[in-house]
């Protein structure tokens, strides 16, 4: 029998399995247990680099003191608009420092922050918004005729709260609460945020990967404080390559909505690193940000990559001091090798919304750097390594591993203490994320011998373009719609620049052979965009016209055979 204050420890999936008994730890009555929560990643920087600044554009310029004050003002200003622990308080703007600031200021008054899609179509916005049960809306002016179309089915947002750059609110129809600097000016500066449980969800996002409604995600104070920790250790640990540290200039290239803008605000405010914040992306204005504020390490996805690259205004933009993590989608060698040539330090991250994000990263070792450009790229688009306190494997349908040959693939599958818990109102998504006790990617991949990992294809059917997900299905059913319209399969196909497009492969009913046209589908999908159902930029870029579609020996449309001979006629246009 276990003696008094021991425990069973425990193991294992679903039901514990208890192995053999532990002991707690006693407390001293007066002892401190110190939970891990958003609000103490402020410790360190206001002791190392107090007057270290953060950066907007070319407007706001102060240092981490006066960001400590901000927060408290901001959470005494929702307070006093009735925020309290537990309600949802929904941001929609650009990067900026007033993101920056909710990100610390909401969690830490016990509230959660969900950070609103602004590249949803307005429907999934709503959706999302009445969804988290979003109590108050902080809402940059540019988006105020986004929440002008869906006003009148928002449920329970009862304070509606406006950003502007310029210092005057513009003309609406909707009633506002307050302008983002007027409440702040007028808040007390002493807020005290309060110790709760490590536990307490902080932050909810919606993620569109898969068919259907856009699903929530979330994450307590203990899982980002964790995540924190374990980036700021793996770029902080590589000896060389892809490091972040104090003296790095940081601005993120991946909005902040997007799944935390990969966590990384909250790791250089830990470090207390300079910070700059881009507002909207345009190249002119973020090259113009890394020339002059002297920046030194980001991370975006494939297509700002690319984009910055072939801008006219980096032409002579000296680049070779800035690292950057890429991600989202697959970083293409022809675009590593083009980066790597201009002096940049790029390097691949991986993870996705449901893990916080980071997983894996590939940074170099100092022996690899001396080797050949060619392999440094191939090294630097691999996948990569686990960051601390990630358990990664890869595994067949019987969840066995698969062996670490560089060749034998399997389905991505991880355990770290910073995963979604689940689906968000969604018990059932949420058992099949989690099925048999590891968090299921749907990514396929293989482990090199050197435990890198490499992810090869995903096991769903959606299209990643630009870094953004479009459902194939959600299109083959509104192109199926169209009376002209047999059958119809969509697919992602390679794009140069945006990584992925959507291609639809149609089989005209009889007796539309000769009528139906690109054109008048492009402008059947373009009336869904239109009323804000699908994003336009769902809308393929190309239609082809056959007289049947790739199928299994079960009758299954066939994707993998579609998306090879696809990618294979692409590649013979092309001279490839």
């Amino acid at each position: 029998m276990p003696k008094s204050g021991d425990i069973p420890a425990c193991e294992g999936t679903g039901e514990a399995r208890c192995t053999a008994p532990t002991k707690l730890i006693e407390h001293a009555p007066s002892a401190y247990s110190y939970p891990l929560l958003i609000k103490h990643l402020l410790h360190t920087p206001l002791r190392h680099a107090p007057d270290q600044e953060i950066v907007y554009r070319d407007r706001v310029r102060y240092d981490y003191r006066t960001f400590d004050r901000r927060i408290r003002r901001l959470a005494g200003a929702l307070a006093g608009r009735g925020v309290r622990p537990g309600d949802t308080v929904g941001v929609l703007d650009w990067d900026s420092h007033r993101y920056l600031e909710c990100y610390f200021a909401v969690p830490s008054m016990g509230a959660v922050l969900h950070m609103v899609n602004i590249r949803l179509s307005p429907e999934q916005v709503l959706y999302t918004i009445n969804h988290a049960q979003d109590d108050v809306l902080l809402v940059h002016a540019d988006f105020l005729p986004l929440i002008e179309s869906i006003r009148d089915r928002i449920e329970r947002v009862r304070t509606i709260v406006v950003m502007v750059d310029d210092y005057e609110v513009p003309a609406t129809s909707l009633e506002v609460g307050g302008e983002y600097e007027a409440l702040l000016a007028a808040a007390p500066e002493d807020y005290d945020f309060p110790d709760f449980d490590e536990n307490t969800r902080a932050t909810t996002f919606y993620t569109t990967g898969t068919t259907g409604l856009p699903k929530g995600v979330y994450f307590s104070h203990r899982q980002l404080v964790l995540h924190t920790l374990a980036g700021a250790a793996a770029f902080g640990a590589s000896a060389e390559q892809g490091r972040l540290h104090r003296g790095d200039v940081y601005m993120p290239i991946t909005p902040m909505f997007h799944v935390h803008a990969w966590g990384f605000p909250f790791i250089a405010t830990m470090l207390g690193v300079k910070q700059v914040y881009p507002g909207r992306y345009a190249p002119e204005t973020l090259l113009t940000l890394i020339e002059t504020e002297k920046v030194t390490f980001s991370h975006c996805v494939p297509t700002l990559l690319h984009m910055l690259l072939t801008s006219p205004a980096g032409a002579n933009t000296d680049l070779r001091a800035w690292k950057v993590v890429v991600g989202g989608s697959a970083l293409p060698k022809g675009l590593a090798r083009a980066a790597y040539d201009r002096g940049i330090d790029v390097f691949t991250g991986y993870g996705m919304s449901e893990t916080c994000p980071l997983l894996t990263v590939a940074q170099l070792t100092p022996a690899m750097l001396d080797e050949p450009a060619d392999q440094q790229v191939e090294n630097r688009t691999q996948t990569g390594l686990p960051i601390p306190l990630v358990d990664l494997r890869v595994v067949d349908a019987e969840m066995n591993d698969v062996p670490r040959d560089g060749k034998s693939t399997g389905e991505v599958v991880v355990r770290s203490p910073w995963l979604t818990q689940g689906y968000f109102g969604d018990p059932a998504q949420s058992e099949a994320l989690w099925q048999g006790g590891y968090l299921h990617t749907n990514d396929v991949g293989f482990i090199h011998p050197s435990g890198s990992l490499q992810i090869t294809d995903r096991l769903k059917d959606v299209i990643k373009t630009g870094g953004e997900w479009i459902s194939s299905l959600e299109i083959e059913d509104i192109l199926s719609q169209h009376p002209g319209v047999g059958e119809v399969a969509v697919i992602g196909v390679p794009d140069d620049k945006w990584g992925e497009r959507p291609l639809a492969i149609v089989v005209p009913k009889a007796g539309h052979e000769g009528s139906l046209t690109q054109g008048l589908l492009e402008a059947h999908l373009a009336a869904y965009a239109d009323k804000g159902l699908i994003s336009k930029w769902a809308v393929p870029d190309r239609i082809v016209f056959t007289t049947a579609i790739m199928r299994t020996s079960v009758g299954k449309t066939n994707k993998k055979a579609l998306r090879e001979f696809y990618a294979q006629q692409a590649g013979e246009g092309s001279g490839a």
